[in-house]
């Protein structure tokens, strides 16, 4: 079965963040991922979960980041993973009453994903945004 996975980020100056969501069972860290209906593509699955599941609306960045596999339903799930750079994030969205959702820097992003394949798969979209993930931007805290 096919999935498809979005990376939301934003980035205010030199700071980048990423938007984790928890999951609708164990409640751990992740990203917005479903199931890739018939007439769609990974790539709108991904921007459609997002809104879905987090209240974000963007864009996606470039090619895929890669894609990683799991087990549940009794069946393998394959995921492909999107960078989605984040333009809108609603108050409400039809999920907010079951997931939170999280802006983490990488670093901290990085330490709350449980799944190796997901902090690999932030890594590669770190490197894809630029390398000043985890600069806080000059001047004053606002």
């Amino acid at each position: 079965m096919q999935q498809a996975c979005a990376i939301p980020f934003r980035r205010a100056d030199a700071l980048v963040e990423f938007c984790l969501i928890t999951t609708s069972g164990k409640g751990t860290w992740s990203f917005p991922k479903g199931i890739i209906d018939p007439g769609e593509t990974a790539a709108e699955t991904a921007l459609k979960e997002s809104f879905e599941e987090a209240g974000l609306r963007g864009t996606i960045v470039g090619p895929p980041l890669g894609s990683f596999a799991y087990h549940k339903w009794e069946t393998t799930l394959e995921v492909t993973v999107w960078l989605m750079h984040v333009t809108e994030a609603a108050a409400q969205w039809p999920e907010s009453s079951v997931r939170q959702r999280r802006w983490a820097e990488l670093s901290e992003a990085r330490g709350l994903l449980e799944r190796d394949a997901l902090r690999e798969l932030l890594d590669r979209a770190a490197e894809r945004i630029g390398e000043h993930c985890d600069r806080r931007p000059s001047g004053p805290p606002t």
